[in-house]
């Protein structure tokens, strides 16, 4: 089962930053290339709460790289555990942070004043993001981090721009800029206006990952989140499935009572 974390230890958030920028600016001279994302505004997600496997990695990359910052209040330990089918021993050894028990909710050991004075404001809880935001928005959020020198935390974002969250998981995707290219329209009196629209991205210094190896990354985290938001939801569908065939079968037994009830009317 691929629940093993992807960090031997449990920091908390600004030594993961800290790493997070380090290791993506020190190799700032690697290979350069284009890489796409002109059409960033219709990348799907295509979320899904029943791809089990994916789940379980979900869940494992969101305790190592969001849990230092992010808590899901609204989930338990142990809801979390049965619905994934991950083992307790394997839940508590390799998910759980310590200290914290399988019956306590999933909530981020770093405490909220810190957090205000090192971003500016307290990290969201992520329990209902994908239900508030979609999980295309969350998709897009997490491929979309570029450099940005003028910002104190080194990168911006093109689906939030100006967002307080640094780029933590540049040492697996690596970093790139944003390319503008510079368009001329003609403005209401005839007046010629210049603006620069987003053309594609550039990379500068490569990640830990391939493109397809982060991209899986992404869709697995966001899967999480489409399951956190809303536990019941697999069950949900496949009770559904039981539903819709009971009605099918109920309304074919009602056809045929009611034909034997009309046969002597008729």
């Amino acid at each position: 089962m691929p629940i093993k974390s992807r960090r031997s230890g449990r920091s908390w958030a600004p030594a993961l930053l800290a790493a997070a920028l380090a290791v993506g600016f020190g190799s700032a001279h690697g290979a350069e290339g284009t890489v796409s994302g002109a059409h960033w505004r219709h990348w799907q997600a295509h979320a899904t709460a029943t791809d089990l496997p994916s789940l379980q990695r979900g869940a494992r990359d969101f305790v190592s790289y969001c849990l230092g910052c992010h808590s899901l209040r609204y989930e338990r330990w142990s809801r979390l555990g049965h619905d994934l089918r991950i083992p307790k021993d394997v839940l508590i050894a390799d998910l759980i942070p310590p200290g914290q028990k399988p019956a306590d909710y999933i909530l981020s050991p770093m405490p909220r004043q810190d957090a205000v004075e090192w971003f500016g404001k307290a990290p969201p809880d992520l329990s209902l993001i994908a239900r508030y935001k979609g999980t295309d928005y969350l998709y897009r959020y997490l491929k979309t981090f570029y450099v940005d020198s003028g910002r104190a935390t080194g990168s911006n974002n093109l689906a939030y721009p100006n967002v307080a969250m640094p780029d933590v998981l540049s040492p697996l995707e690596g970093l790139k800029v944003a390319v503008y290219r510079t368009v001329r329209e003609r403005a209401l009196g005839g007046k010629v206006i210049t603006r620069k629209v987003f053309a594609h991205f550039r990379q500068i210094a490569p990640g830990s990952m391939t493109p397809q190896q982060y991209d899986r990354f992404v869709r697995d985290t966001v899967n999480f989140l489409y399951y956190v938001s809303d536990p019941q939801r697999a069950e949900r569908h496949r009770m559904g499935v039981w539903v819709i065939l009971f009605l099918l079968a109920f309304t074919w037994l009602a056809w045929l009572l009611k034909r034997e009830y009309w046969k002597d009317v008729r």
